[in-house]
């Protein structure tokens, strides 16, 4: 277990829950939930037994890195790496896996979001602690598959061939294709067939593989961050970093990695999982009532309501009558009443 690493990626700004997330506040660093831990805590808590604690890195922005110390203590502080700018995935897992390669060239990395809710952990650990297994053994870079469970077009999708499993490993396959986010009348035609995933965006290798990947198909920010090496752990290593990242291509590890690299594999996976996007998401993850309503708050009240979410957490009172697919949510001095299917236009008036 000593050479499994953890990178969660936790710099985006996480404010669709608005009210109860704001870019101060993104949805990483709150018990969005309602289980008395954060997103970030919950993710760094189901990899507790695959992964030391010594071994979880942090990429987050300037302006969270207090928040990411304050939540997840048992961090390193040298650990915790923050962007100067947004850049997406690959600047800044590029950027993580040199400086894991300069301590341990045989380390076995999982990266992961912050924001990300699995309910099934003993599921999760198993899947993962395969993909380690195989990245491992491999020069191959895997993917975390999940099996749809209805037409969604909030995701990519990875088109698996399911023909015949890798030698090594039964439960992985080759991956065939990366599609993106399809239309309704697509996503639908996806869900018909066994080999069309959701692509969860956990990815799983071998430092000294993904370190090569961008060598080979992103030159120009591969040679940003391996000119860096001498100043990694430095007191010159963020001023360096806050002059040369901005230079970094704005590109996912999607883009510039996963869909143009050779040895690309999936595992598909069943366990509970969802991205936590939008409302509608949240309630689809969380247990509901007999009328398919959930309540996240100790004082929240419901009659004749079916199909909604309530989000208050706070010491308010929250009666609730006579709503059909709702979002009701409120933090502070601020109230939410949208309609689920029009939670898009939320965006306009925050």
């Amino acid at each position: 277990m000593k050479n499994n690493y953890l990178v969660i990626l936790a710099g985006g700004s996480g404010s669709r829950f608005w009210p109860v997330s704001s870019e101060a506040m993104p949805k990483q660093f709150l018990d969005i939930l309602g289980c008395g831990r954060t997103l970030i805590q919950l993710t760094a808590d189901r990899f507790k037994g695959l992964v030391p604690a010594e071994n979880v890195w942090v990429v987050t922005a300037e302006s969270y890195k207090e928040l990411v110390k304050e939540q997840l203590p048992e961090v390193p502080e040298g650990n915790i790496l923050a962007e100067p700018c947004r850049r997406n995935t690959a600047p800044c897992i590029c950027y993580v896996s040199w400086k894991i390669k300069k301590r341990n060239p045989k380390a076995n990395v999982v990266v992961s979001p912050a924001d990300h809710a699995v309910l099934d952990t003993a599921d999760f650990q198993k899947v993962v602690g395969e993909a380690l297994e195989f990245a491992a053994e491999t020069d191959a870079m895997v993917t975390i598959g999940m099996k749809p469970t209805r037409p969604e077009t909030g995701y990519g999708y990875i088109k698996a061939d399911l023909s015949y499993s890798s030698s090594r490993q039964q439960n992985i396959f080759r991956v065939d294709e990366f599609k993106e986010k399809p239309t309704a009348e697509v996503a639908e035609e996806y869900i018909k067939q066994p080999n069309y995933l959701w692509n969860a965006g956990i990815f799983v290798w071998s430092v000294s593989t993904i370190v090569n990947a961008f060598r080979v198909y992103q030159p120009a920010i591969s040679s940003i961050f391996e000119k860096l090496l001498p100043i990694y752990d430095t007191p010159e290593e963020q001023a360096r970093i806050n002059e040369e990242f901005p230079k970094c291509e704005n590109i996912s590890v999607d883009y510039a990695i996963m869909e143009k690299a050779e040895e690309i594999f999936v595992h598909p996976a069943s366990f509970a999982w969802s991205d936590l996007g939008t409302w509608n998401s949240l309630r689809e993850h969380l247990p509901k009532d007999q009328r398919g309503n959930v309540c996240v708050g100790e004082n929240v009240h419901l009659f004749d309501t079916w199909g909604t979410i309530v989000h208050a957490a706070g010491k308010k009172r929250v009666v609730v009558q006579g709503l059909d697919g709702y979002v009701v949510a409120e933090k502070d001095d601020e109230l939410l009443i949208c309609k689920l299917s029009e939670e898009q236009r939320i965006k306009l008036f925050h």
